[in-house]
C-alpha cells in the first residue's frame, strides 16, 4: 500500500470515531470528571454555572486516552489497593539473611542468643521474632531470621532504637564479626496466609522462595489462595509473604515437617487433593528462580 494512501485511510478512520464521540458528548448528560465541580445558581432559573467546557478536541483526547490507557481513576486505584488486596495488613515482616563465615557458626549463635532475645525484652514493644534457623541444606553457613513488626512506624521506631541502644551496639558489632554477607527484605503476609504464633514442632522447616516475573504476583496469590487449602489438609502452613522493599517480585512459604520421609510423603499426598496439580500448572510458568532451603531453628526462635 502507498504510503499516501495509508495516511488517507487512518485520517478517515480517525475522522469516523472523533464523529462518533462528538455525537455521544452531545447526547449524553453526563460530565467528565474535571467538571464535576459545577454548582447550581440557586435563582430558581434551574439553570446551573460550570467551569468552562473543554474544548472539543480536549473532549475526544480524553476520550481516546481512556480508552488506549483506561480510566486514571481506575488505574490509580489499582496501584493503590493492590497490596491491600493481597496482603493482610496488620504487619510488616523483615527477612534477614547472614551468611557467616566459615567455621564461625558457633559463634555466631552464641551472640545472636544474646542479641535477639535482648530486642524483644528491652526494645521496641511493636517487634516480635517470628524465628531464627540455620540452613541444613541448601545454602549453607547460612542463617534466616525473620522479624514481625506491628506496622512500618514499629519497623521504623525499631531502626532508630537499633542505631541509638548501646547494648545493641556492643552486641551487634560482635555478631558482624563473624559475618561475611548479609542482606534485608521487607515483606507483607498474604492475607490468606497469616505467620503462625509461636510453637515448638520441633523437626525441620523448609524456606521455598520464588522469584516471580514482573506482574504475575496477583495471579500467583490468585492461584495459591487455592493450593494452600489443599495442603492444609496434609499439614499446617506457617507463613507466606511477598516482598516490598528490597529484592522485588519475590515469594516466601515456610513450612514445617517432622522429618525429610514426612517431607516427601506430605507433598506426594497433596497431589491426590482437587485443585492442587492445578495450582503447580499455573504456577510454574509465573516463576523465573525458585529456591529450598532446609533449616533447623535456633534454642532461642519462637518457631521451633
Amino acid at each position: 500500500m502507498q504510503p499516501s494512501i495509508s495516511r488517507t485511510l487512518v485520517a478517515a478512520s480517525v475522522a469516523k470515531r472523533f464523529s462518533a464521540n462528538r455525537a455521544l458528548l452531545h447526547s449524553t448528560p453526563m460530565r467528565l470528571a474535571d467538571n464535576s465541580n459545577s454548582t447550581s445558581s440557586g435563582s430558581g432559573s434551574g439553570q446551573t454555572t460550570e467551569e468552562p467546557k473543554r474544548t472539543l478536541p480536549q473532549k475526544a483526547s480524553h476520550i481516546v486516552r481512556s480508552i488506549l490507557h483506561g480510566s486514571e481513576q481506575v488505574r490509580q486505584e489499582t496501584r493503590d489497593t493492590l497490596s491491600k488486596v493481597l496482603a493482610r495488613g496488620k504487619y510488616v515482616h523483615e527477612l534477614a539473611t547472614h551468611k557467616v563465615k566459615p567455621g564461625c557458626m558457633d559463634q555466631y549463635r552464641d551472640v545472636v542468643a544474646e542479641l535477639y532475645p535482648y530486642i524483644v525484652r528491652n526494645l521496641s514493644p511493636g517487634t516480635k521474632l517470628v524465628g531464627s534457623w540455620e540452613t541444613d541444606i541448601g545454602d549453607l553457613d547460612t542463617a534466616i531470621h525473620i522479624w514481625e513488626y506491628q506496622g512500618y512506624p514499629a519497623l521504623s521506631k525499631a531502626y532508630l532504637e537499633y542505631r541509638t541502644d548501646p547494648k545493641y551496639q556492643e552486641l551487634h558489632q560482635k555478631m558482624l564479626s563473624f559475618i561475611q554477607d548479609r542482606k534485608s527484605q521487607v515483606m507483607l503476609e498474604f492475607q490468606f496466609w497469616p505467620t503462625h504464633p509461636p510453637v515448638a514442632k520441633g523437626g525441620v522447616y523448609e524456606l521455598r522462595s520464588y522469584t516471580l516475573k514482573s506482574g504475575t504476583l496477583l495471579e500467583w496469590e490468585q492461584n495459591w489462595r487455592v493450593g494452600v487449602e489443599c495442603r492444609k489438609h496434609h499439614e499446617v502452613p506457617m507463613g507466606a509473604w511477598f516482598s516490598q522493599l528490597g529484592d522485588l517480585n519475590q515469594v516466601h512459604h515456610l513450612w514445617q515437617y517432622s522429618d525429610l520421609q514426612v517431607r516427601k510423603e506430605v507433598r506426594e499426598a497433596a497431589w491426590s487433593e482437587n485443585g492442587w496439580p492445578e495450582t503447580v500448572l499455573n504456577t510454574v510458568p509465573l516463576i523465573q528462580k525458585m529456591s529450598s532451603r532446609i533449616m533447623l531453628p535456633m534454642p532461642f526462635s519462637s518457631l521451633k
